[in-house]
């Protein structure tokens, strides 16, 4: 219980071949959308033995026939309840991936990194719903004032919340593609999992966004990638998770990015030291993995409905109340 009225609730699932989506999944969420149709089986099976293989290449010391670790995934979901709409069920607030590292040659298994992947009701409600129409009613091409604020105060609080820090150690880590509208330049610094950092030349709307969030990006190309990968993260990236726990979000990520970002991510050529990323590039593989990209974008619009439907329209006010207090 929290006191600003609010409550959330923490819920898990594990991600596997027997995964099958829940009815408040937001089915464009990566996972979901693998888990899907005639083939969902072998996307799946196909999708964790990605994952494997990828992590093996990255921790490869001591791992001379590259299997000796397996990662599991959990999907983390977060609701959000309205203490004084008590009969009404929990709003689906976010949905995140929770890793773990199975090492089979000792026995052991340890705790990865949560976050992930992001998926959010209320981001979809910002991006497909309170964008477009202010673009719509403007002549600027700017987003509103207080865009992502609601968003970004709730997220705040939830890491704060007694719910998160009764499952989590450390805050998450989200790991996403880097932005098609932005150019990113390869710098002198190199990790040893992380890989080659990047910088760009002005913050993405992404990177305003998880701004909101109390985030901040950094942007690095692994070993063997072709493109840098976008990390949102809460304090100190390289020095607060250990090698095992980055291997495990850039072998998880970086597999769904080859998925739906082919053209960026399964790309046959390295990023250059000037590296502008585009989904109109030709000279890509494609994965063996189903994935519908058109629908992924018209659902977003559904659901960011959804999220006006059960949450903006019915507790707005009560929100945008609490939202523009919470900091002071």
């Amino acid at each position: 219980m929290t006191n600003s009225g609010f409550t959330f609730t923490v819920g898990s699932i594990p991600f596997d071949e027997e995964y099958r989506p829940a009815d408040n999944t937001r089915i464009t969420t990566n996972f979901a959308n693998l888990a899907r149709g005639e083939r969902r089986r072998e996307n799946l099976r196909n999708t964790l033995a990605m994952i494997d293989h990828r992590f093996n290449s990255l921790m490869h010391w001591d791992n001379p026939t590259g299997d000796r670790y397996t990662v599991e995934l959990k999907i983390i979901s977060a609701a959000l309840r309205i203490d004084a709409d008590a009969g009404a069920e929990a709003f689906p607030l976010i949905e995140i991936l929770h890793t773990a590292v199975v090492d089979t040659h000792r026995g052991e298994r340890s705790d990865g990194i949560v976050g992930n992947n992001f998926s959010s009701y209320i981001r979809d409600y910002d991006f497909s719903v309170v964008l477009p129409d202010h673009l719509q009613r403007t002549d600027t091409r700017d987003a509103p004032e207080h865009f992502g604020d609601l968003h970004g105060n709730l997220f705040k609080h939830f890491l704060r919340s007694d719910a998160y820090r009764a499952h989590f150690a450390k805050p998450p880590v989200i790991c996403l593609s880097v932005s098609s509208k932005e150019v990113y330049h390869r710098s002198a610094n190199v990790h040893p999992i992380l890989g080659i950092e990047y910088k760009n030349d002005g913050a993405s709307a992404t990177d305003r966004y998880f701004a909101k969030m109390g985030m901040t990006a950094r942007y690095f190309m692994p070993p063997h990638s072709v493109a840098p990968l976008a990390f949102y993260h809460i304090g100190d990236l390289v020095g607060d998770y250990s090698n095992l726990e980055l291997a495990s979000t850039i072998s998880t990520m970086e597999t769904f990015q080859k998925i739906y970002r082919p053209e960026i991510y399964n790309a046959n050529s390295v990023a250059a030291e000037r590296y502008q990323p585009s989904l109109a590039y030709q000279d890509y593989s494609l994965t063996r993995i189903v994935y519908d990209r058109e629908e992924r974008s018209r659902l977003a619009i559904e659901q960011g409905r959804f999220a006006e439907e059960h949450l903006i329209k019915p507790h707005g006010a009560t929100l945008a109340r609490w939202s523009a207090t919470c900091g002071l």
